[in-house]
């Protein structure tokens, strides 16, 4: 699927192809939910780095999380880089080279209607604060940290056809 998204102030739009669609893995960890997650999560998708393309790359920002700082967790600079908007602060996509060939837009930046996912998987939830309230519904898988199975490995199980 060829998904397009932006940033709030239309500085930067961006597009790439995803065969991981469908918005189903909430992530409750500090970094997430604070740098995109106003719901108290954040939730990113699949798609291949080599299709992404940028307007606007002027208006780009990074930001690389130090581990720690609000977390459970000890130690150093994350070398995931969280792509954001320096003009409204909009997050976009974060990109990782420890797997160079994906990119994760984030679902809140994706300007069209995205697929329902027919369940959904809620991360990282010992690091959701007390006053977030995860919607857990029936067939919802729930992990304490990361789940081992990917994006693609998700789809594939859950998505078939896709």
């Amino acid at each position: 699927m060829k998904l397009k998204g932006s940033c709030h102030c239309q500085s930067i739009k961006f597009s790439l192809n995803s065969e991981q669609p469908y918005p189903f893995n909430r992530c409750y960890c500090s970094i997430c939910r604070k740098t995109a997650g106003g719901g108290g999560y954040a939730i990113n998708l699949g798609a291949d780095f080599r299709t992404l393309s940028v307007e606007g790359e002027e208006s780009l920002s990074i930001y690389q999380a130090e581990i720690g700082i609000s977390s459970k967790e000890n130690g150093g600079k994350s070398p995931a880089r969280r792509h954001f908007c320096s003009k409204c602060g909009s997050a976009l996509w974060l990109w990782d080279p420890r797997w160079p060939e994906l990119v994760h837009p984030f679902a809140s930046a994706i300007d069209f209607e995205l697929p329902v996912p027919p369940v959904r998987s809620h991360m990282m939830l010992d690091y959701a604060p007390s006053w977030v309230q995860p919607d857990i519904r029936e067939g919802d898988e729930m992990f304490e940290g990361y789940p081992e199975e990917s994006l693609a490995e998700w789809h594939q199980r859950n998505i078939p056809d896709a």
